[in-house]
C-alpha cells in the first residue's frame, strides 16, 4: 500500500472511515506538525487514531508506550489487519521474535512499535539502546493516568518517562488517557514534562450506558437476575474485589448455566491468557475478574459491565464501565451496593501502607465514590462534574427512571448514634453495625443477653425500621463521616461530625431506596435488537450469515471477529448489498487492506 500523505487520506483508505469525529483531526494534525499534547477521551471515543495516523503520515516509526503486555499481540494483530506494519517487543517474546522485530525497526520497515514502560526504566537498557538507533516519529504516551500517584492506577515505571523529550527534544509526545480529574491531568503533565501541551479534552459523556446502583441484598442472585432477565446470551464483565469471590462467582454462573471464566492475578499466566482470549474471541462469554483485567481491551459488544463489590475511586468505576458498549449500542454498568462494603474500604484505607497524606488522599476517593452511589440526582450528571464537566439529567439511569426520594433521617441518626455511645461509654464496649442494629430492634441474641445490651435504655427503641433500613442508616452515616470503622473488626465510633446531629445542631437526610419495578425482558437483548432495528428479513438473513462468515474467518486467523470488521460495517454491507469492489469499498470500516482483503469474500457471501 503506497503511503498516505496526510491525516484524511490515511482515515478514509487505511481505516475506511470518512470523518473524524470531535477534536481528533485537531489533536492529530496538531501532532503530525510536531507539537506535544495530552489529550483525554472516552474508551471507545477514538484515542487510538490520534497517534496511529500521525505515526503513519510522519518519517519514522511511532513508539507506543502501554502498560499491556497481554494485549499487545491483540493490537498488533489489529494493524496488520488494516495494512499497518506493526510489531512489539516485551518480555513474553522467544529470543527470534524479538531480533526480527528489532532489525524491522532499524531498517525502517515499521509503523508502529509497542514497549512496556519498563522496558524503558533506568535510561540505560537495551530497548533505549535500540530506540537511539533508529528513526522515531512520535512517542504515544497511552494510560498516561498510570504516571500519577492522584490516579486510581499508578505505575512507578511511568514516571521514568519524563526522560523521553531530553533524549529526543525534537519527536513530539501525545500522552492519552480515558479517564482523569483535572488534579491528575496537571500531575500527568508535570511528571511527563508536557507542561505547556495543550489538553484535548473530549466529553466523558457515554450515553448509551445506563447506570445503575443497587442495594446489596442477594448479590450473586441479583447478578444472575440481570444476565437472564437483561443479558442473556450477552458478553460482559463482572468485577470483584478478592480473588476467592472471582472464583466463587464464576462458578456459580457456570452452574446456573451461564458461561462464564475467571480472571485474576492469581491464575498462572497461560490461564490467563487462555481465558482473556477465549473472551475475545467467543461471543456471550461472561469475565469474572479482579481489576486486573479489563484495561485496553478493545471487544466493541461487551454488553454490560457489572460490580459486585464497591470501587476504590469514581476514576476506577468511570474506567471499568466504559468497557461496556464500545460500539455505541445500548448497554448496562450495574453495580451492588451495601454496608460491608463501606466498611470494608474504611478498613482497607485505615490499614494500607503509606503516609497520612496517602490516606486521605483513598479516603478522598472513597468520599467520591460513596456521594455517587448515595445521590437522589442524576448519577450520570454527577460523574460528568467529578470529571469538571457539566450535563443535566440524563434519563438514562436508575435515578432519573425512578427518582428515589429524600426524607429527614435525623432521629433514626441520633438513635444509632446513641447506642455507639452508650455501648462506649456505660460498658466501654465497641461493636460493629449488626450488635447495634440487634440493640436497636430489640432483639435478646445470645450475644446480646451475654453482654446485657438489653439492660440499656436504648434497648428495643429503633423497632420503627426494618434490618435493612437500619443497615442503609449505617451505611448513609458512614457515607457522610459522621460514623466511622475503627481497627481489624470493624467496630463503630463517633466522629468529629457526630456531636451536632446528637445535639440536635445538624439535621441528616437519607435516601430511601424506591421499589424497583421488576424490569421486563423487553430490554434484553436491547443492543441486538437496534444492531437488526429497521433491517428487512432478507437484510437481516444477510446480516447473520455475514457473521458466520467473519466467525469461520477469525477462527481460521486466530484473531477476535472484531479484528476483520464491526458489526456496524457488516449491518450496513448486509443494508447497501454491495455488488462491486468500488461499491464496497464505500461501505464505514472499509479500507483499502480490508477490501483486497476480503472483498470477493463478502460478495461471495452476498451473492448466494
Amino acid at each position: 500500500m503506497d503511503v498516505p500523505t496526510n491525516a484524511v487520506d490515511v482515515l478514509r483508505r487505511v481505516f475506511g472511515y470518512d470523518a473524524f469525529r470531535g477534536e481528533q483531526q485537531k489533536i492529530i494534525e496538531h501532532v503530525i506538525g510536531g507539537g506535544d499534547a495530552l489529550v483525554l477521551m472516552p474508551t471507545g471515543g477514538g484515542k487510538s487514531l490520534c497517534y496511529q495516523i500521525p505515526a503513519l503520515v510522519r518519517d519514522g516509526v511511532g513508539v507506543v508506550i502501554s502498560p499491556l503486555i497481554a494485549l499487545m499481540q491483540d493490537q498488533v494483530d489489529a494493524l496488520t489487519a488494516l495494512g499497518v506494519r506493526a510489531g512489539f517487543l516485551n518480555s513474553s517474546q522467544q529470543l527470534e521474535d524479538r531480533r526480527a522485530v528489532e532489525k524491522a525497526f532499524l531498517t525502517g520497515e515499521l509503523d508502529l512499535l509497542y514497549l512496556a514502560p519498563e522496558a524503558l526504566a533506568g535510561g540505560t537498557s537495551s530497548t533505549m539502546r535500540l530506540l537511539e538507533r533508529g528513526r522515531i516519529s512520535l512517542f504515544a504516551i497511552d494510560e498516561a493516568h498510570c504516571v500519577s500517584q492522584w490516579g486510581h492506577d499508578f505505575r512507578p515505571d511511568y514516571l521514568a518517562l519524563s526522560m523521553l523529550h531530553e533524549r529526543w527534544p525534537d519527536v513530539p509526545r501525545i500522552a492519552l488517557t480515558a479517564t482523569a480529574t483535572s488534579r491528575t491531568r496537571a500531575d500527568i503533565a508535570t511528571r511527563l514534562k508536557l507542561d505547556d501541551a495543550p489538553h484535548f479534552v473530549a466529553s466523558f459523556d457515554r450515553p448509551n450506558i445506563r447506570y445503575r446502583i443497587a442495594p446489596k441484598a442477594e448479590p450473586r442472585k441479583q447478578l444472575l437476575e440481570l444476565l437472564r432477565t437483561e443479558h442473556p446470551g450477552e458478553a460482559g464483565i463482572v468485577y470483584c474485589l478478592s480473588r476467592a469471590s472471582v472464583e466463587k462467582v464464576a462458578d456459580f454462573l457456570v452452574s446456573q448455566g451461564i458461561p462464564a471464566l475467571p480472571y485474576h492475578a492469581g491464575l498462572d499466566s497461560r490461564t490467563r491468557a487462555a481465558n482473556q482470549s477465549r473472551f475475545l474471541r467467543e461471543d456471550g462469554l461472561v469475565m469474572v475478574a479482579t481489576i486486573a483485567f479489563g484495561m485496553g481491551i478493545d471487544k466493541p459488544d461487551v454488553r454490560f459491565v457489572a460490580h459486585l463489590d464497591l470501587p476504590k475511586s469514581v476514576e476506577g468505576y468511570y474506567q471499568e464501565t466504559g468497557r461496556a458498549g464500545r460500539d455505541g449500542l445500548p448497554s448496562t454498568a450495574w453495580l451492588a451496593y451495601g454496608l460491608q462494603d463501606v466498611v470494608q474500604q474504611r478498613k482497607m484505607i485505615d490499614g494500607s501502607d503509606g503516609d497520612l497524606a496517602h490516606r486521605r488522599m483513598l479516603a478522598t476517593h472513597l468520599d467520591a465514590m460513596l456521594a455517587l452511589c448515595e445521590t437522589v440526582e442524576c448519577r450520570r450528571s454527577q460523574l460528568l462534574q467529578y470529571f469538571g464537566q457539566e450535563g443535566g439529567a440524563c434519563g438514562n439511569c436508575d435515578t432519573c427512571l425512578e427518582p428515589p426520594e429524600s426524607w429527614d433521617g435525623t432521629v433514626p441518626a441520633q438513635k444509632l448514634l446513641s447506642t455507639v455511645v452508650r455501648l462506649d461509654r456505660e460498658r466501654g464496649q465497641k461493636f460493629g453495625a449488626g450488635q447495634a442494629i440487634d440493640i436497636l430492634l430489640g432483639r435478646r441474641t445470645e450475644k446480646v443477653t451475654r453482654f446485657r445490651h438489653d439492660e440499656l435504655s436504648v434497648f428495643g427503641i429503633g423497632e420503627d425500621l426494618s434490618e435493612p433500613q437500619w443497615r442503609g442508616v449505617v451505611r448513609q452515616l458512614l457515607a457522610q463521616g459522621l460514623l466511622a470503622v475503627e481497627g481489624e473488626y470493624g467496630v463503630l465510633a463517633l466522629t468529629d461530625k457526630s456531636g451536632p446531629v446528637l445535639s440536635r445542631e445538624r439535621a441528616v437526610m437519607m435516601r430511601r431506596e424506591p421499589e424497583r419495578t421488576k424490569r421486563s425482558a423487553s430490554r434484553s437483548g436491547g443492543a441486538k435488537k437496534q444492531l437488526v432495528a429497521d433491517l428487512s428479513p432478507e437484510a437481516e438473513t444477510v446480516f447473520e450469515r455475514l457473521r458466520a462468515w467473519r466467525a469461520a474467518a477469525a477462527k481460521e486467523q486466530s484473531v477476535p471477529p472484531y479484528v476483520i470488521f464491526h458489526d456496524k460495517t457488516l449491518r450496513q454491507i448486509a443494508t447497501d448489498m454491495p455488488t462491486t469492489l468500488a461499491e464496497l469499498d464505500t461501505i464505514s470500516g472499509v479500507g483499502e487492506t480490508k477490501r483486497d482483503r476480503y472483498g470477493e469474500q463478502i460478495l461471495g457471501v452476498l451473492a448466494s
